[in-house]
């Protein structure tokens, strides 16, 4: 497999600094390498603050508001510098630009210039095709904060063109053939501290997606955000099912999958 390259109409690339979400970090770092290596296959200058901790995510959907606004406010005081910030993950990025302002009590400039990896391909560097081939069928769960808190794509329940900015990059791969849900926007059942807290349901909707994959005949699960992989990767594991999971990065990287 070719390693990935723009092709198409590409702007000029402004440097980032490349925001590592903790559960990348400690789970699956591939993730956060791929990412880099995508960035710089399109000629963007990458910096990656040693500093940065949690975006305080788990904190906020957990009611500890003090607690997440101390670690927006440690975020903002890393990133402000940067004329963009880059993640491989569309909740924490859907966090910053949805909750810091009410959290830090005023305007968080550097958080409307925060964009997941494949909004920020598609909508600052202008990128329609990424250069690769990836010969698998590929099941895309479109997360609820890609599809819903960032409008990478639309929802069902909206009037309008579907569309997907996830969906277009990876279709533009050679060899790839990417497969139709029976219901292509439908939550994993993840949700945090839900998965927790209501460890029967979130299974339960797990398992639905992980069955309209199979159905599909996707050999391959992606998505924006490795959460959502993760639960449905340990559902996959638990009962046979004969798929795999990748984050959207990591194939647009050039890694390929592996044999099951």
């Amino acid at each position: 497999m070719s390693e990935a390259r723009p092709r198409g109409g590409t702007r000029s690339a402004p440097p980032v600094g490349l925001f590592v979400p903790c559960y990348v970090d400690q789970l699956r770092p591939d993730v956060g390498l791929a990412t880099l290596e995508v960035l710089e296959a399109h000629g963007v200058q990458v910096d990656y603050p040693r500093a940065q901790t949690c975006c305080g995510q788990p904190w906020l959907n957990s009611g500890c508001t003090r607690d997440a606004a101390w670690l927006a406010r440690r975020f903002v005081e890393i990133f402000r510098d940067y004329e963009y910030v880059v993640a491989p993950s569309a909740s924490c990025v859907a966090t910053l630009r949805g909750h810091y302002t009410k959290l830090l009590g005023g305007s968080a400039d550097v958080c409307a210039r925060s964009f997941e990896l494949c909004e920020f391909l598609c909508d600052v560097l202008g990128v329609d095709r990424v250069e690769g081939r990836f010969a698998h069928r590929v099941g895309l769960h479109e997360s609820c904060h890609g599809l819903r808190g960032l409008r990478q794509g639309g929802a069902s329940e909206r009037v309008g063109e579907p569309g997907s900015k996830v969906r277009r990059l990876l279709a533009s791969l050679d060899a790839i053939e990417l497969t139709a849900l029976e219901r292509p926007d439908e939550c994993c059942g993840f949700g945090g501290v839900f998965a927790v807290e209501e460890e029967a349901v979130s299974c339960m909707m797990g398992l639905d997606r992980v069955r309209d994959h199979e159905r599909s005949g996707a050999d391959v699960v992606t998505s924006t955000d490795l959460s959502c992989l993760l639960h449905l990767e340990g559902l996959i594991r638990r009962n046979g099912a004969p798929l795999q999971v990748m984050h959207v990065a990591q194939i647009l990287a050039g890694r390929e999958a592996v044999a099951r």
